[in-house]
């Protein structure tokens, strides 16, 4: 194992550090898991390791570093090894949620990069600060090694002007960048590629809707393997109705709120990220399971909530519809989307005028995590697909695509140019072994 290229993803929220540590060479998981309630005294980490029992184990994590520390110990420990020395990681890919216009693809971290990321906070104030906070700690403890960032803006960059350009001054949009990014595009380009295979075609070839449903939603037109439009805009707020956060709503609410209520703008827009969605509609949840529950016993404001969200996807889904023209797949996935027969079911109601056609019995079916299933009935024009998003194996992918070409493994900087299809290239691959699979 001592040449083989082992990768560890991070994702780093405000609370939690999601990790995989993934053999690139021998194509698998080494160990995954999730250290929670960073910051506070009762921090944890849940780790697992392929056909070893989940260990836990508790320990005060008051900052991100020390739970990057604690994945570090965990995944070295005499009790549950995975590695026998921190210098086996060949690198380390970052999860950073917004990285502007700048960045079309995952790139190399320097200082530069960190600047860039800190400076585009205020477009993800929930999510780059603490992105942030993750790639400097992960520095600080593993110095010698590359770490990449991949954006989940980056798949979004293919989205012609037509869909990401706002109609207000075009100044602002030449003076600031105001225009849609979009977000999650490490998801949707899985499940994009993923669904390619499904479907027996290359993924230039496929227009698709996928649909990205968990606390945060987001729904993309993928026009030849490309995204062409996307919910998420300037920030995380836009679009579909989600856990916590309002989705589309007239502009002329910020300012009428702030008048009735005598608020600030930064306090209202904490209102929309964090006590909007499903959560502001039904006033108690943010899990789709509890509104759902909730509404089976009664409880009329969560049966709303249920009912604007499902409406909500419906009219999107109809909308990147007619974008597109022609739909080979409508794709689900994330924590609702994967698990939600019900919320899947109601998105796509009335639908069949479209060629969209759901097949019931095979819906409520698909509730595995780990399995892709096909839930659209034999007849229907458009399939539909639940398919399990793998983000970590998107970030794998980049940072080896990264080291290959500009760094010379074990050793040091070697080439200061990127292929810009690379990525594509290497999925391409991926592809073409998943078809053989499928023919064998």
């Amino acid at each position: 194992m001592a040449n083989d290229i082992i990768v560890l993803s991070l994702n780093c929220g405000s609370s939690s550090v999601k990790y995989q540590l993934y053999n690139w060479t021998q194509k698998g998981i080494m160990a995954k898991g999730l250290v929670e309630r960073v910051s506070t005294e009762s921090s944890f980490i849940i780790h697992e390791v392929p056909h070893r029992d989940p260990h836990k184990a508790e320990r005060s994590c008051p900052n991100h570093e020390v739970a990057i520390q604690l994945i570090l110990d965990t995944m070295l420990h005499e009790n549950h090894p995975v590695i026998s020395d921190i210098k086996e990681i060949t690198a380390v890919g970052h999860r950073v949620v917004h990285g502007g216009e700048k960045f079309a693809k995952s790139t190399l971290i320097t200082e530069e990069v960190i600047k860039t990321f800190e400076d585009l906070s205020a477009l993800a104030p929930l999510h780059n600060p603490p992105n942030v906070l993750g790639i400097r700690a992960a520095q600080a403890l593993m110095p010698t090694i590359p770490h990449v960032a991949v954006m989940d803006t980056a798949f979004h960059q293919t989205m012609p002007k037509t869909s990401y350009i706002y109609p207000v001054p075009y100044e602002w949009y030449e003076k600031y960048a105001v225009r849609r990014y979009g977000f999650h595009g490490t998801s949707h380009l899985y499940v994009a590629r993923r669904a390619a295979v499904m479907l027996e075609k290359k993924p230039f070839d496929v227009n698709l809707i996928t649909c990205h449903i968990g606390n945060g939603v987001s729904l993309t037109a993928i026009k030849n393997g490309c995204s062409h439009d996307t919910s998420l805009g300037l920030s995380t707020m836009e679009g579909l109705v989600m856990g916590t956060r309002c989705g589309d709503v007239d502009p002329g609410l910020m300012p009428f709120i702030c008048n009735k209520e005598k608020l600030t703008t930064r306090e209202v827009e904490s209102i929309y990220l964090k006590k909007s969605g499903v959560l502001g509609i039904s006033g108690k949840y943010i899990d789709r399971r509890d509104i759902e529950k909730a509404m089976d016993e009664g409880d009329e404001r969560s049966k709303l909530a249920f009912e604007i969200e499902s409406y909500k996807l419906r009219k999107y889904i109809g909308a990147y519809y007619a974008s597109l023209g022609h739909v080979d797949a409508i794709v689900f996935t994330g924590g609702a989307g994967e698990m939600g027969p019900r919320l899947r079911a109601q998105a796509v109601s009335g639908l069949e005028e479209m060629g969209i056609v759901l097949d019931q019995k095979r819906n409520k079916a698909a509730k595995n995590r780990n399995h892709e299933f096909v839930i659209s009935s034999e007849d229907s024009k458009v399939k539909m697909f639940v398919i399990p998003t793998d983000e970590e194996l998107v970030f794998t992918e980049d940072v080896v695509a990264i080291i290959e070409r500009r760094y010379d493994v074990h050793t040091n900087f070697k080439y200061s140019f990127e292929d810009p299809g690379y990525r594509n290239n290497m999925r391409d691959e991926a592809y073409q072994r998943d078809m053989e699979k499928k023919q064998k």
